[in-house]
């Protein structure tokens, strides 16, 4: 009978012992970050849960923790050809797909458990694009009591002042990651799972509007586009974004990123203070459209770079200019529809990159730097929740 393979190897400790002093400068040189120091209490396993702020912050937690960490990471991770086998040699990071319950990652996650293994992931499962702690699942309770480890919870604060997810540059601000609370297996076991939920969520909630502080660039407001697709004065458009100055394409008008993250009409009364709450706003606006009215006509139109995945493997670049059509009912590639009765998702990644599950089939659209590829993800959600015929308002992200 053949042994099976231990997901844990004597080369990830070596990696962590040579890698983690250069990294622990590095993302303090690159963040300014405070890393606070954490009592490990002994050479033992955790499950690490983190709220999910910048595209550093698993290095955060591999800094504040002296074992090898295992990540529960994207799928795309594991689609980038031989810097994806280097990753795995390294770190062997866990997979996980977006957005859809993938029983192969919960055994994985107790494979790694089992051999005594500690292990990281974001129960967001997405990075915040406004500076709030985004929408959890309640499984996260029932999972944390399966694998049965030490729970550290894991904040970081300041991070969306530092580099929203939406913007290309780094600002001078202040930021930290701390381990905020430890929960022995004992004391959750004698809760319910709702009731470790809510102490999970109660942790991990983190709304930058409340981070004081000053971030500081003069490319403050670039690329915001990425998020914002609504305008208070005139609805759904484009937006165009220069320096600290982002600007609708319909009406002309001007909103100032100031450096302490509030928001400023230019020469108007803008009517949201920050982000998050313009994000807000732009949720309820599309959740009180009825996008059945909007399957004529494109409600948006423009190219992207068009690639088809092969799951854990590699991409395969299919066309470098495709025509990409987004309706109240569908999304429509070339000569290709996309039906969101049909659709097994559609996935925002990293800042402007965008995933069709269709079938066994996945299709990635990467834009120009000002594409938005969340405005397709609520458009589905949207139509999904009124074909459900469900008052639910969460729009993906």
């Amino acid at each position: 009978m053949q042994k099976k393979e231990r997901w844990l190897k004597f080369r990830h400790q070596v990696v962590v012992k040579l890698l983690r002093p250069t990294f622990g400068l590095f993302v303090r040189w690159k963040y300014g970050i405070t890393i606070e120091k954490f009592d490990q209490q002994g050479d033992r396993p955790y499950l690490i849960i983190m709220n999910h702020q910048t595209a550093f912050d698993q290095f955060f937690v591999g800094v504040t923790f002296h074992r090898p960490v295992y990540y529960v990471a994207s799928e795309d991770l594991f689609s980038m050809g031989w810097v994806s086998d280097l990753i795995r040699y390294l770190v062997e990071p866990i997979p996980i797909k977006k957005q859809t319950l993938d029983l192969q990652a919960v055994k994985n996650c107790i494979k790694v458990a089992r051999e005594g293994g500690t292990i990281c992931l974001a129960p967001e499962g997405n990075r915040t694009f406004h500076g709030k702690t985004l929408y959890m699942k309640p499984g996260i309770a029932s999972l944390v009591k399966k694998l049965g480890l030490p729970l550290a919870i894991f904040r970081i604060e300041g991070g969306y002042g530092v580099q929203p997810r939406w913007s290309d540059v780094v600002r001078k601000g202040n930021m930290r990651s701390f381990v905020s609370r430890v929960v022995e297996p004992e004391e959750y076991a004698s809760m319910t799972n709702d009731e470790l939920f809510q102490l999970i969520k109660q942790e991990l909630w983190v709304d930058e509007a409340q981070v004081t502080g000053s971030f500081r660039h003069k490319k403050n407001a670039e690329f915001l586009e990425r998020a914002m697709y609504v305008c208070p004065w005139c609805g759904l458009t484009t937006f165009e974004s220069h320096d600290d100055i982002i600007y609708c394409t319909k009406c002309g008008r001007k909103i100032r990123h100031l450096p302490t993250k509030t928001l400023e009409g230019v020469d108007c009364e803008f009517p949201h203070r920050f982000v998050a709450d313009w994000y807000d706003w732009q949720c309820d606006y599309i959740n009180h459209t009825d996008l059945r009215t909007l399957t004529e006509k494109p409600v948006y139109e423009e190219t992207a770079r068009l690639s088809r995945v092969y799951a854990y493997k590699t991409k395969k670049l299919l066309k470098k200019q495709a025509t990409v059509r987004l309706y109240g009912d569908r999304i429509t590639v070339d000569e290709r529809v996309f039906h969101f009765d049909t659709a097994g998702a559609v996935v925002v990644l990293g800042k402007n990159k965008l995933n069709i599950y269709d079938g066994n089939e996945i299709l990635q659209l990467k834009g120009s730097k000002r594409f938005n590829a969340l405005k397709y993800v609520h458009f589905f959600h949207r139509y999904q929740n009124i074909k459900a015929g469900e008052k639910n308002e969460f729009l993906g992200l």
